[in-house]
């Protein structure tokens, strides 16, 4: 299984991240995936999830901000990110559950400045 997220960077207060997630290894259609976000020191906690049916929910600090989706023709899910705010910084996980436990990307870092 493989999970590989991209698309963090550099953004200014108000801006615009879109993050990919790749994934190998898994039956796409079957498995939900979810997006989780770390700083240091800290855990790693859950942004947003979607079902495999496409089923999106959000932790309050980012809805209406975030859209998590996925492509079931590219075994891909993203979230797009809008108007980013200084506490969205973090690196990004993507995560399944898959054959009995976690799977987790190798992260991407997403810095906000004010």
């Amino acid at each position: 299984v493989q999970l590989q997220a991209s698309g963090g960077g550099l953004a200014q207060a108000g801006g615009s991240l879109r993050l990919t997630c790749k994934t190998r290894g898994i039956n796409f259609r079957i498995a939900d995936m979810a997006w989780y976000r770390q700083v240091p020191e800290k855990q790693r906690d859950l942004v947003a999830s979607i079902t495999s049916g496409g089923s999106a929910s959000y932790v309050d600090s980012v809805k209406g901000r975030f859209t998590v989706s996925r492509d079931y023709s590219r075994n891909t899910m993203s979230m797009q990110m809008d108007n980013l705010k200084p506490e969205d910084t973090g690196v990004y996980y993507c995560n399944t559950y898959w054959r009995g436990r976690q799977w987790w990307g190798q992260g991407t870092q997403v810095t906000v400045s004010s």
